[in-house]
């Protein structure tokens, strides 16, 4: 792993996905992890039944449902709902045995879920609209963030991201089918201005007319130890309308296992309230899991969660953590039509089902 300044872990092996978040990476590999309630214990307990039965005890309580649950990231903060969740026992309390498998680069989330690998993933919005374009059969049953964590990094005296027309702006390929063209629609930028993101922040430090993209919980955190003077704009509080880190499952998923579907969301928001109170039990998950995440890093990225409202601006006001809205996903929509990222004939209403995560009501 290259080191920026300071020691600051460098960007070049990052999110290869279009949020494009900068973390210290560890090595590319998927961990598993489990509740208390194993699917051993589960069989164990299936024959304990079975032994119990023969002898005229009373037959205990149906074995745990498993859910194998991949996150977009190697474990970090912003998994720490779900890490709480397992940790504290709330995934075992609603009944379920949950494996939470890390993402990483190499890992193909949609293509996992699609192919019967997993049961839910974190994915993205877009994202599954441009799925469901193509007929994959997923769709968004809650969403972690009220928005997206993407944001600019800019230098201290730009007032404005307007102040950015005719001025470089580094960006991933990835940016430029997402949030680039709606970047450029609103303030006017040109695509000669979009050059390739470097991973490192060599050149922002060096020329103070650049900016580039970031991560919110990340680069906060890295610039200040890093010593670079800098402003992030949340592209959110510009009015970018995308959901952050939303739940993905398939169609067949969710019409199969409505009920498991319930248990294991309100579980998880029940995780991310009490993350956002008492984070210890879920840190420890997340630094075995991944033991190169610095503890000061979580700590930041916690504190930047609480400070933006995450989880629990706008409507998770009054809905609750997880919820959706139809007129964010048209928001989004309408993004991408204008974008000609998207069909306008695509049924876009098919990429989410606010049946379940409207009505759980789990306030922060």
């Amino acid at each position: 792993m290259s080191l920026g300044p300071n020691g600051v872990p460098g960007r070049a092996a990052v999110r290869q996905t279009h949020q494009c978040g900068e973390r210290p990476e560890p090595n590319p590999i998927v961990v598993k992890t489990t509740t208390s309630v194993t699917r051993r214990n589960a069989l164990a307990a299936l024959g304990s039944a079975a032994t119990a039965a023969a002898i005229g005890f009373p037959r205990p309580a149906r074995a745990a449902t498993p859910v194998r649950f991949l996150t977009n990231w190697f474990a970090e903060a912003e998994h720490g709902g779900f890490y709480q969740a397992q940790a504290t026992g709330l995934y075992a309390k609603a009944g379920l045995d949950v494996s939470i498998m890390q993402g990483s680069p190499q890992v193909n989330s949609v293509q996992l879920l699609a192919g019967g690998d997993a049961d839910f993933i974190i994915g993205w919005d877009m994202q599954t609209l441009a799925n469901v374009e193509k007929g994959v059969p997923i769709v968004a049953v809650a969403s972690t963030f009220q928005f997206e964590l993407q944001c600019i990094d800019t230098h201290p005296n730009v007032a404005s991201l307007a102040d950015l027309r005719g001025h470089t702006i580094l960006v991933s390929s990835e940016a430029r089918t997402t949030y680039w063209p709606w970047l450029a629609a609103r303030y006017g930028y040109t695509d000669d201005q979009a050059q390739p993101y470097p991973y490192t922040y060599q050149r922002f430090m060096s020329d103070p007319t650049i900016a580039e993209q970031g991560f919110i919980t990340y680069d906060g955190y890295a610039l200040k130890k890093a010593g670079v003077p800098a402003k992030l704009f949340l592209l959110a509080d510009q009015g970018y309308p995308a959901y952050g880190s939303p739940i993905i499952t398939t169609r067949a998923y969710l019409a199969h296992n409505h009920d498991v579907v319930e248990r294991f969301l309100r579980a998880s928001m029940e995780g991310w309230k009490s993350y956002l109170r008492d984070p210890a039990p879920a840190n420890a998950l997340i630094v075995a899991a991944n033991p190169k995440m610095p503890v000061d890093q979580i700590a930041a990225t916690i504190d930047t969660l609480r400070s933006i409202h995450a989880l629990d601006r706008g409507d998770a006001a009054t809905l609750g953590i997880g919820c959706m809205t139809d007129a964010r996903w048209r928001k989004t929509r309408d993004v991408m039509v204008r974008s000609k990222l998207l069909d306008p004939a695509t049924d876009w209403r098919a990429a989410y089902s606010t049946d379940i995560c409207n009505r759980l009501h789990v306030l922060a």
